[in-house]
């Protein structure tokens, strides 16, 4: 290969010379200077097309030109060589003009080193978006027709960009190379920090690292010998404090944001109405009790999904109803009813949000942008349309709350077979979509599936994490799209453009090859404006998940998650190495022996070595392009000998789709047939002896089962993407009140317990296969192990008042350098935060009321949580906490200031009390003491407010509105009160030196 020549951009090889005489390069347009070689010219005139398809320039003078001298090597790379960003270029070392043989009739299949990278190791994009188009099963005859239909640029709107080509043994010349459109550019792009906010953020960091060294060191070596007891406790609190801060700490050590192109993505997959190529997806919503979950607020859910903004033949719906509740039932039926009024006017007069309720209780101009004369009439009659729509679910919602001893009955007569909601069969119903209903203006509308599960006693339904495995196994069945977005029940979609901020990274043939999910943050309706009790997690969802996306990704929060489907299947990453057919051929061959035959076959170390490191991955499965090239019969002995049956279940048909990468409806199902398949693989014994809830599916073991189920797949090797569009994706509903809240976190501190006393531990879980990456595994170590962070923190939290109460300190009289090192970590601290709160563009309101939630949390919930786990993984005991409402209010925030009784409140309650009583008898012991005790006792103080400022907004909720006296008012009043009482007594202003005097020396009874 000649330095300094262009690359025929078709084939890779050297486009040569136009005259061996002269040495002038052959060019094939002379409007773009696009590079293709003269064989390739000639076969683009022999295929019909004699014009540059980037300039529309014909090919006739060029060839005209090149016709008068034969053609030799040279080379130049095109514009897809800078656009691309890992994917290789074929090997053409094997190429030479001896045999004649030509690159383009040559095997596109490369190996891993001869890849051909630009200088950010991007691989030629045109290699890229054809080994994306060959993984699709339409429309492979009309590949080359769509080439030739590629919009032509003008010559002016053409941009040059300077490149540098790095090969394996020399550097070639700088090249040119032109851009032809949008589409092909990339569908999203990282944003890195800017390294004036991020460099001293981590200059910190390790500042603090190093800090927090020096002041272990000195307390350690400084022992408090009169309150050694005291002393030790403390150490013992902080080096605990010291390991949570660098789990938590250094997987923001990378963060990024990220910026999505929605018009690349139509541009690119939506030429025109017929040729949409954008990926189906399948939506999931669950559900239990419509009694305690809304069905207005589901119906609200399902309504934004079938007006989502995507082709409505892309689209379906499943909703998962484990509680068998006809309320539901009918609530979907009218729903589908409603939604033929509402889909269309959503999309007519693009409407967001898409949920009606949240639509028309907006307090804004909502005639803003609106151009149509029509829309205020037509918003009109939506609006009664919908009110009469909900009379109608109010009125089910009535009947309802008292259920007839005869149990309910279905309009035809036949009683409903989800009575008994434990013992039922499973059912299916298709409401819209595949019966053919339209919309009012006769447009197609998205499929809508109602799915209840069976369930028998006896068995093992596994709650939310089993429902929706079954929803993945029957969307498998009815339309298997290569993706779906499952969303809890009251969480609506507040974009309706949010399903394409998704495509742009799964679609990306770059990005998405190795991306198991998108996750997208959570965002709240109805919470109180100062968000007393953090229930915005803004610091998780806008800090900590952006560091984790610098990594290998986000973990999986349980809703507003988009999947590949493949990736939940158990199947390993596109990157994974692939095993070779040889060694496929003779592990059979063993198996085979091993059943009936004599004869042994020996194996290499090399598969030996990868069969080991594939056990250690603890894939369920092959990677499915293992297996790409195998015909029908060594396909069917793969599954037979893979025991794909013992994996995915006794079902041929979706089996069969497990193996279709890119979606879509087997060859062999019969669409007479595919509900009653659909019904059998949500049997409540399908499960057994198989992979569900074990290695394929959300894994069961935890009753946060979406952490879990990330780790898996994140151990495989597969990275997540997180995704925070301009406008929230979704929006949801989260309890406002003290109790409801801190139940609410000792769920989800409940399933980190579990998952730390599971075999899924992160401690010693996936080493094996070094997929996962170690900043990774801190964060997945700090989300298992901060629940029993509560008990050094109930204890740090006691000490205060332990200290003023008994007049004994934790720590010995402080020399200058000593001071030098709290001072040094007191300002190392704060800089974090401050440095944090600068890149992270996160109020310092909502950093406080993390803070002080942390607190809340750690001495009442999470307390409770990890003795709770610990007796159900040990001793198989299941400790439930009763609430009970004591007050209500219907302002608005109301439910704010309810107050619900439960044992979770008493430790925090304690400890508040108590450090009240420790501020209250350290001044009344300094006043009896003297001024030399002040000093001291001001350390000690203040190491109670610290205490008791973190605990105060759990005092507001404790005392509820309090007629609307500020808690504040009655906490300081209560304080300052004891304070001047103490004070009162100690000065007695009415009593007079003389008196005072002479009861000094009276002090027993016979004065």
């Amino acid at each position: 290969m000649e330095s300094g020549a262009p690359l025929c951009n078709a084939c890779g090889e050297p486009v040569g010379f136009a005259s061996s005489s002269d040495g002038e390069l052959f060019v094939a347009c002379h409007g773009c200077n696009y590079p293709l070689c003269r064989t390739c010219v000639d076969e683009e005139i022999r295929e019909g097309r004699s014009s540059c398809f980037r300039c529309g320039e014909r090919y006739m003078q060029a060839l005209d030109k090149a016709s008068k001298a034969d053609v030799n090597s040279g080379g130049r790379q095109t514009f897809e060589g800078h656009l691309n960003a890992h994917e290789a270029l074929t090997d053409h070392s094997s190429y030479s003009p001896d045999n004649g043989l030509h690159a383009r009739n040559l095997s596109t299949l490369s190996a891993v080193g001869s890849e051909l990278n630009d200088e950010t190791g991007n691989p030629i994009w045109k290699n890229r978006v054809d080994s994306w188009k060959d993984k699709k099963n339409v429309k492979k005859a009309t590949k080359k027709a769509e080439m030739a239909q590629i919009p032509l640029l003008p010559c002016e709107a053409v941009l040059l960009h300077v490149i540098s080509l790095v090969d394996i043994n020399c550097c070639y010349v700088l090249t040119l190379y032109c851009r032809p459109s949008e589409a092909w550019q990339p569908l999203s792009t990282i944003i890195p920090i800017s390294p004036n906010k991020l460099t001293p953020y981590r200059t910190v960091i390790i500042m603090r690292l190093i800090i927090l060294g020096l002041f272990f060191h000195y307390r350690i070596t400084n022992p408090v010998d009169s309150a050694y007891g005291l002393w030790l406790t403390s150490i013992i609190c902080e080096i605990w404090f010291a390991i949570s801060w660098v789990l938590d700490q250094f997987p923001k050590w990378s963060p990024i944001n990220r910026e999505t192109y929605i018009d690349r993505l139509s541009a690119r997959y939506e030429k025109d109405a017929e040729g949409n190529e954008l990926a189906a997806v399948d939506f999931f919503v669950s559900t239990v009790d419509p009694l305690k979950e809304p069905p207005l607020v589901t119906a609200n859910t399902v309504l934004s999904i079938l007006a989502v903004d995507y082709p409505v033949n892309k689209v379906s719906c499943y909703v998962s109803d484990d509680g068998s509740a006809m309320l539901t039932f009918e609530t979907l039926a009218e729903t589908a009813e409603f939604a033929r009024k509402w889909v269309p006017f959503c999309k007519k007069y693009s409407i967001e949000p898409r949920a009606p309720e949240f639509y028309f209780s907006q307090k804004i101009d909502y005639l803003k942008d609106k151009v149509q004369p029509s829309f205020v009439k037509e918003r009109r009659a939506m609006k009664r349309d919908y009110e009469e729509y909900k009379v109608r679910i109010n009125a089910l919602v009535a009947k309802a709350q008292k259920t007839p001893e005869e149990g309910w009955v279905m309009q035809d007569g036949t009683p409903w077979p989800g009575n008994n909601p434990r013992d039922h069969p499973g059912m299916i119903q298709v409401f819209l979509g595949h019966s053919g209903a339209h919309d009012m203006e006769g447009n197609e509308l998205p499929r809508l599936v109602y799915v209840s599960r069976e369930k028998r006693p006896g068995y093992q339904h596994h709650k939310k994490a089993g429902a929706m495995n079954a929803l993945v196994r029957v969307s498998a069945i009815l339309t298997n799209a290569p993706y779906f977005l499952n969303l809890d029940c009251d969480h609506y979609i507040n974009n309706s453009k949010a399903v394409r901020e998704a495509m742009c990274f799964m679609m990306d043939p770059e990005v998405g090859r190795d991306v198991c999910y998108v996750q997208f943050p959570q965002r709240f309706d109805g919470i109180d404006r100062s968000d007393r009790y953090a229930n915005r997690n803004i610091v998780f969802f806008d800090v900590n998940m952006k560091g984790l996306d610098g990594i290998q990704g986000p973990v999986y929060v349980g809703t507003g998650c988009v999947f590949n489907r493949q990736a939940l299947y158990g199947y390993g990453p596109p990157s994974l190495p692939a095993v070779p057919k040889s060694s496929f051929c003779s592990w059979c061959c063993s198996c085979c022996c091993c059943c009936g035959g004599s004869k042994k076959v020996q194996k290499d170390q090399n598969d030996i070595y990868r069969e080991s490191r594939r056990e250690d991955l603890d894939a369920a499965i092959f990677n499915l392009r293992e297996i790409d090239n195998y015909d029908e019969y060594e396909r069917s002995i793969l599954i037979s000998q893979a025991s794909f049956e013992k994996t995915f279940g006794l079902s041929s048909v979706f089996i069969e789709s497990t193996l279709m990468e890119n979606g879509g409806m087997p060859e062999s199902a019969n669409p007479a047939t595919l509900i009653n398949e659909a019904i059998h693989v949500i049997s409540c014994g399908y499960e057994e002896k198989t992979e569900w809830g074990k290695e394929i599916g959300w894994i069961y073991g935890s009753v946060t089962e979406d952490i879990l189920t990330g780790f898996k797949m994140h151990c495989r090797g597969w990275r997540s993407i997180y995704c925070m569009p301009t406008r929230p994706a979704f929006k949801g509903s989260a309890p406002i009140n003290l109790s409801d809240r801190l139940h609410q976190v000792l769920r989800w501190a409940l399933g980190s317990v579990e998952i730390f006393l599971s075999r899924h531990c992160p401690l010693w879980y996936g080493f094996g296969g070094g997929r996962l990456k170690w900043l990774q595994r801190l964060a997945y170590i700090n989300t298992i192990v901060y629940p029993f962070t509560s008990l050094p923190l109930v204890a740090y939290c006691t000490l205060p008042a332990i200290c003023l109460l008994t007049g004994k300190f934790i720590i010995p009289t402080l020399s200058n350098l000593a001071s030098v090192w709290f001072l040094g970590l007191f300002i190392s601290i704060i800089l974090t935060s401050v440095l944090e709160l600068r890149w992270s563009g996160v109020g310092i309101e909502d950093w406080w009321r993390n803070e002080q939630f942390w607190v809340i949390g750690g001495v009442s919930a999470h307390l409770f949580a990890v003795f709770q786990g610990i007796l159900k993984m040990v001793a198989g005991l299941d400790t439930n906490f009763t609430v009970t409402a004591k007050a209500s209010d219907d302002a608005e925030f109301g439910e704010l200031y309810v107050f619900k009784w439960t044992t979770v409140l008493i430790p925090p309650t304690t400890i508040l009390v108590v450090n009240l009583v420790g501020v209250v008898a350290g001044f009344s012991d300094a006043l009896n003491s003297g001024y030399e005790t002040w000093g001291p006792l001001f350390g000690k103080v203040f190491f109670a407010l610290w205490v008791i400022l973190h605990l105060y907004p759990f005092l507001k909720g404790l005392m509820g509105r309090q007629n609307r006296t500020p808690t504040v008012v009655v906490l300081w009043s209560v304080l300052l009160a004891s304070v001047f009482s103490l004070l009162w007594v100690k000065i007695d202003p009415f009593l007079s030196n003389s008196d005072s005097s002479g009861t000094e020396g009276c002090m027993s009874i016979d004065c």
